[in-house]
């Protein structure tokens, strides 16, 4: 295979970071980043890294009512989701969402269609997704407390509960805007790592067309990077 000498890949991989840049800079999807060990890989993961805090912080609460009479455990719970709406309309720094939807709109227009049967008898239910944003100076502790005091201060009907459950997840919007950064981390470390070897070396590097992938690094924290294979070569 051809060898990519050192000044030919600096000034080829800081074009395809300026045209990714570019290209990418409308990309507002947002994606949901878990914990999951299976997200990191030592083996296979490139140290070369992009690291930056999450957009937001999300958690999924069960709104669940036993009234045992359905059509008041209806009403019960409508008025609690009603009131959760209101809560995050009020400048609390939350913002509330349906299933993969994270950044959708949820209002009362949808409460007849989010609630649904119990697996327990006289039992009604809704999932809701909560989200805050990660602030510059939040820490995991004052960001989650953030979720924790809206469940908490949330006026509750009846017999209706609301009840965290599963995992604390982060959200990343637009991952791909971060391919010119990855890029320019990639060129860099090429750079070091031919440069140690000597005088007349080069790198080949391989796989700079694949998406961007990223795992959880820490609490808040995000790790960016393209799966590319790097080869120093005379």
């Amino acid at each position: 295979m051809k060898v990519i000498h050192l000044t030919a890949l600096v000034a080829g991989l800081l074009f395809v970071s300026g045209a990714a840049a570019v290209a990418q800079d409308s990309d507002t999807s947002e994606i949901v980043v878990t914990a999951s060990l299976r997200d990191y890989d030592a083996t296979e993961t490139p140290h070369v890294a992009f690291r930056r805090r999450a957009d937001n912080l999300i958690t999924e609460v069960k709104v669940v009512c036993d009234t045992r009479d359905l059509s008041q455990r209806r009403e019960e719970l409508k008025s609690t989701l009603r009131a959760m709406i209101k809560a995050a309309g009020a400048g609390s720094g939350i913002e509330l969402g349906l299933g993969d939807e994270v950044v959708g709109r949820f209002d009362a227009s949808m409460l007849d269609a989010v609630i649904r049967p119990d697996a327990r008898a006289d039992t009604s239910y809704a999932i809701v997704v909560v989200k805050t944003r990660v602030l510059p100076a939040d820490s995991f502790d004052s960001a989650t407390a953030r979720i924790s005091a809206f469940i908490d201060k949330t006026p509750k009907t009846g017999r209706t509960e609301i009840l965290r459950q599963g995992a604390w997840n982060l959200t990343l919007i637009g991952p791909e805007r971060y391919r010119g950064d990855i890029i320019a981390l990639i060129a860099a470390d090429s750079l070091r790592t031919a440069g140690a070897f000597g005088a007349g070396y080069g790198v080949a590097v391989e796989g700079l067309q694949l998406p961007v992938s990223w795992y959880q690094s820490g609490p808040l924290e995000l790790a960016l990077y393209i799966p590319y294979r790097q080869r120093v070569e005379r």
